[in-house]
């Protein structure tokens, strides 16, 4: 399901025109990453949690190379679904194959 299909769906299910929806969603999305962005986790209530994760410094291999690389310690967004989103999920309807 793409972006575009979730205004579609959330506006016929509202009511609320496919403007403000869309407003409403990139304005979302945007608290969601800025916050992320100062270090700070995301915590929606029975849907999950977006989490900055610290990778720590480590060495790799360049293979076309051959040589060793510091790849130095830095942070990665991450998503925790939330124990009921995780249980409706398994004991829900699967999608066609």
């Amino acid at each position: 399901m793409t972006k575009a299909e979730i205004i579609t769906e959330i506006s016929s299910k509202t009511g609320i025109e496919k403007v403000s929806v869309q407003e409403t969603v990139e304005a979302f999305f945007k608290v969601v990453k800025s916050s992320m962005v100062e270090g700070e986790n995301v915590y929606v209530r029975g849907f999950g949690s977006f989490v900055v994760k610290k990778r720590a410094k480590k060495t790799a291999r360049n293979i076309s190379k051959n040589t060793a690389i510091i790849i130095p310690e830095h942070f990665v967004p991450s998503f925790k679904p939330a124990k009921t989103f995780v249980e409706k999920v398994r004991t829900g309807n699967k999608a066609k194959k």
